[in-house]
Order: structure tokens, then sequence, then C-alpha cells
């Protein structure tokens, strides 16, 4: 029996577990879009942007760890999923990207809408190939769909539309190749040996976990109480390691906090465990470091390297930790200096925003935070924007081994949130989603309000809203520029929502806002909390070099001079509150 070959690719995302292809449909996309009206068990979502379909692919992949798809008809539509996959890729998660083409018999002649998707979108994919016939149908979907589950990454086929209509010849060989169980990356010996060594001869062992870690947390939280070790962790990591750790001392980089920054500079050795933390500033160049990763491509990337161990982390862990003597004396009083310096900046900074706050307005975005990990399920999933919802998540979301924090952690995107809701969503109906969104990133991809509503989605959104670019205004300043361009005018997104038929609320005064947020997340159905918060609460980092110093310091007279003294104490009073007494 004859398929045709949008058909046969169709049964074959079906055959591999895909539920749901994210798109816009398009004359070139017609036959895909056809053949999933036709075939059982996949349905299309329709979006308001291809960006969106691919961050909600990418979403959908990352909570349940199987295949995804997206796509975009010719020209302009497969272009627009170019900054979603992007951010998949690096997440490395699986998705398969259809990119439908031109007429086949026009390609190369400048006909309307001509890209070459299949060149364009090398870079962000581990595949991108063009199907030109019928006949490679069946084995390079099966090769695409291999490299999405294996890399893992995104996969991306073209097709062009008069191609999708041709036909497939059934034969004997299978539609999917067999999944493999995943293989073992056991580290050499002699590198588990040399680590060993390390640690033992170490008096002050310092841990940096990252993502790399998801599979082996016990094994970590082993080898932190073996060498008395202070545990830090990247952004990804944090909902790996930092729950039920008496070793947590918090996190380095633009947006940690805590005494996870001391740790590192003070240690006599640092490994990291996992991660391919790309902020060489934040990594101590004078402290002896290890590091532990399974791509070694990775290795001493970023900082610089003593003792390499190529490996997956629990196979490491497992060969290394019975090799480590239990550490006392120094190296105890050490990890005990530090996670009590880590209580004692988390409480001064706690209260910092808890104390007479409840009267405060604009209110404080840190509060709001606070409230929101506090309402929200013990399973939720945050989708949290880029920017300074970044911060606010990364500082007040409180893992437990069950919530879920997915963001373009990588990337960087704007704008992901909603979209990544989307995707979460469907994946899981009755699981808490909640879009930790700022209002630059909503107006972005504003229309995505509608997808939510089209499909009755049971998406929290909660506003962070200071009508700004918060954290565009802190590279500014910390570069010596007086922000500019940095400010929006007010929205009261609270309208725009009811506007679509979602119920919202707009909270301004903080005495309302605990209220808010927990009617809003029990509620049946998609909410919409606009909060308004501080437009001059900016995040500090652990650690302020005397150049960041001399920025911001450069950067409030250039404002003062300006005439814009009263923005600069505004400015001042907002943030004092952070800085650690």
């Amino acid at each position: 029996m004859a398929r045709s070959v949008a058909e046969h690719l169709v049964t074959q995302l079906v055959a591999a577990g895909v539920e749901r292809i994210y798109g816009i449909v398009g004359d070139s996309l017609n036959p895909i879009v056809d053949a999933v009206r036709r075939t059982d068990g996949i349905d299309w979502v329709q979006v308001r942007h291809e960006e969106a379909a691919a961050f909600a692919a990418a979403a959908e992949a990352e909570v349940t760890g199987k295949l995804t798809a997206c796509a975009g008809s010719c020209g302009p539509g497969n272009l627009h999923l170019i900054n979603g996959l992007y951010d998949a890729n690096r997440s490395r998660v699986p998705v398969l990207a259809i990119a439908s083409h031109i007429p086949s018999d026009q390609i190369g002649t400048s006909f309307f809408q001509e890209t070459h998707p299949d060149r364009l979108f090398n870079e962000a994919s581990v595949y991108s190939e063009m199907i030109s016939t019928a006949k490679q149908v069946p084995r390079v979907t099966r090769t695409a769909i291999q490299h999405a589950l294996t890399a893992p990454g995104v996969a991306v086929l073209t097709l062009p539309g008069d191609v999708a209509d041709e036909h497939v010849e059934d034969d004997d060989e299978p539609i999917l190749v067999p999944g493999a169980c995943p293989a073992r990356v056991v580290p050499h010996t002699d590198d588990v040996a040399a680590l060993a060594k390390a640690i033992n001869d170490a008096k002050k062992v310092t841990l940096f976990v990252g993502a790399g870690a998801r599979d082996a947390r016990d094994e970590v939280l082993e080898l932190a109480e073996l060498a008395a070790a202070p545990v830090g962790h990247s952004l990804r990591g944090k909902e790996i390691i930092q729950y039920d750790n008496a070793h947590d001392v918090g996190m380095s980089g633009l947006l940690g906090y805590g005494a996870c920054q001391d740790a590192m500079e003070e240690a006599d050795l640092l490994v990291l465990v996992g991660t391919d933390f790309p902020y060489d500033s934040f990594l101590p160049s004078d402290v002896p470091t290890a590091q532990i990763d399974i791509d070694a491509s990775h290795l001493g990337r970023r900082t610089r390297l003593d003792v390499p161990v190529h490996g997956d982390v629990g196979e490491t862990l497992r060969m290394l930790n019975p090799q480590i003597r239990a550490k006392t004396g120094t190296a105890r009083k050490f990890l005990k200096s530090k996670v009590k310096q880590h209580a004692g900046i988390m409480t001064k900074v706690v209260g910092a925003y808890t104390r007479n706050v409840e009267k405060t307005t604009p209110i404080h975005p840190e509060y709001a935070a606070v409230l929101l990990d506090e309402a929200a399920a013990e399973d939720a999933v945050f989708t949290v924007d880029t920017g300074m919802n970044n911060v606010w998540a990364a500082r007040y979301l409180t893992p437990n081994g069950r919530r879920r924090v997915i963001g373009s952690f990588l990337h960087g995107s704007m704008a992901n949130a909603l979209p990544h809701a989307v995707g979460a969503s469907l994946a899981d109906p009755d699981r808490q989603v909640v879009a930790l969104v700022g209002d630059g990133g909503l107006s972005m991809l504003l229309g995505e309000l509608l997808t939510v509503r089209a499909y009755d989605l049971p998406i929290k959104i909660v506003v962070f809203n200071n009508s700004s670019l918060g954290m565009v205004k802190l590279e500014m300043l910390v570069e010596g520029l007086p922000s500019h361009a940095t400010d929006s005018p007010s929205v009261d997104y609270r309208q725009v929502a009811l506007a679509l038929g979602i119920p919202a609320v707009r909270v301004e005064d903080p005495r309302d806002l605990s209220k808010a947020l927990e009617d809003g997340l029990d509620r049946d159905g998609p909410a919409l909390i606009d909060v308004i918060t501080d437009p001059n609460a900016l995040s500090i980092p652990p650690s302020i070099s005397s150049g960041q110093i001399r920025g911001f310091a450069t950067a409030m007279t250039k404002e003062i001079l300006g005439g814009g003294m009263g923005e600069v104490m505004s400015m001042a009073r907002s943030n004092l509150r952070n800085l650690p007494r």
C-alpha cells in the first residue's frame, strides 16, 4: 500500500511517541497538517508565532524526556522557528522540526519566499537534511529521530511541499530503529585515582554542581560528606542539589547568592561536577580545579584544569567515593564556617525584604517571588523569563525534588516563559504550570495568550510588571552607562487578559498579593496575575569587581549630572536592602 510522504512522516513520528506538532499552518505545510488531521494519536497545536512553537516543543521535551515536534511553512514561517530551536538545541532536548520548503523545481531560482533551511538550521541542530525524493523518507526520518533522541538535540527535516505529496511504497523496513539502552561513559581508573588523591590531599574542598549531576544526586551528597565539602551550584543545578542538602552554600554567577563564591575562592581544591558553567570571571583562576564531565570537549574550556575526568558523573562517583578518606579537622571547620556564612547571608537578605514591606509600593519583586513560592504546588512546573525574573526565580523558588524550573538558561532568549508554559501544560494538564513572566518578555510574544485561551490551558501567568528591561538596565550601569531605552509605557495586562477571556487581577498593594496569588493558582483554567513591581530593584551579584563598582559610580554620576538625582536616590533605596549586612 502506498502512502504519501507526509503520511509516512507523521506515522513515523507517532511511532516515536510524538503526540502533537506545534506550528502555524501554511501552503507548503498543508500536506503535513492534513496527514495529522487524519492520523490517530497526534494533534496539531496552533500557536501564534513559530518561535513559540519551538519553545513549546522544547518545554514538552524537557518535562517528559520524549521526542517532540514543531513545524514552520516555507521561508518566513520556518525562519521564525530558529530562535526557539537554538534554545532547544543548547538545552539538549529532543525536538524534531519540520521546515517545509518551496516547490522543488523552483529551488535555486530566487523563487517567492525562497530560503535554504537545510543550511540555515545547521548551527541550531544536531542534524539537518532536505528530503528531495520520496525514497529518502523512511531512512532520513529514522535518522533524524535517532539524532534528536540520542544526541540529544534538534533535528530538522526540510521538506518541499510537492515532495510531501509524493507517494512512498511500503516495504518491510521498520518504521523506526529499535532504541538502544544508553551507553555507560565510564572514566579511566587512572583519572579517578588522580582525583581521589587530589581530594584526599586537599584541606578545603568545594564542589560546584551542574545539570550533569541530575541522576547522581545521592553520589554527590555522599562525596560532599566524605570530603567535608561545601556544595555550590549553577542555576541548572539548583533543582537537583539544593534541597535537603546540609552542605548547600548557594549559587554563583550574575544571579548568584549566598556563600558559594567565597567557598570556591577559599578552597584549595574546587571540583566542577557536571557543569559547563560559562562565566569564567566567577571561577577562581588561582584555585586548583578538577572537573568531571560526560562531554570531553567541556573539560578545561572555562577555567584552569588540574585534574580532568571524562565520564558520567554517577559512574565516576561510584568509582571515586570508596577511595575518599573521610575528612576531619580543618576540612570540617571550613565546611561549618561556609554553611554558617551562607545561613547568615540568607537570613539577612530574607529579613531585608520581609520587614515592613507589606505597605511598601511598588511591590518588592523579591517579596512577590517568595509569596509565589509559598503558594505554588509542591510539584509545580515554573517557566521563567530571561532577565530579572531569572534572578528572583534562582534566589527565591524552593526546589524539593518534584518541582521543575525551566528557562532559556543557556541561550538567554527573551519571551520564553509563556510558550514554554504552553508545552509543559499540554504535556501534563493535571500538573500546575506557572509562567513567571516579565512585562518585556510577555509583550514580545503576547499573542500566545490567545493560544492559552484557545486550548483553555490551566496556566497561571504571573507578570512581574515593572515597565522596564531590568537586566539590561543593570548591564548598562555595570558598564558605566546611565540606563537608556530600558523603560516602556505602563501596560495593564489584566485588561489585556480579560479582553481575551482569561480571568485576571492587577495587584499594586503588597497587602493584596498573597490572596491574589492563592486565588489565581487555585482557579480552574488559565489565570493572569499582573503584579506591579519596583522598576529600580536590581540584583546584586555575590562578587562585585572593582571595575563593576567604578561602572556603577560612573553611571550614577552621569545620571546626577543629567538631572536624574531623584532616579539615583530611588534606585539606592530600592537596592540597599539587597546588600548583606
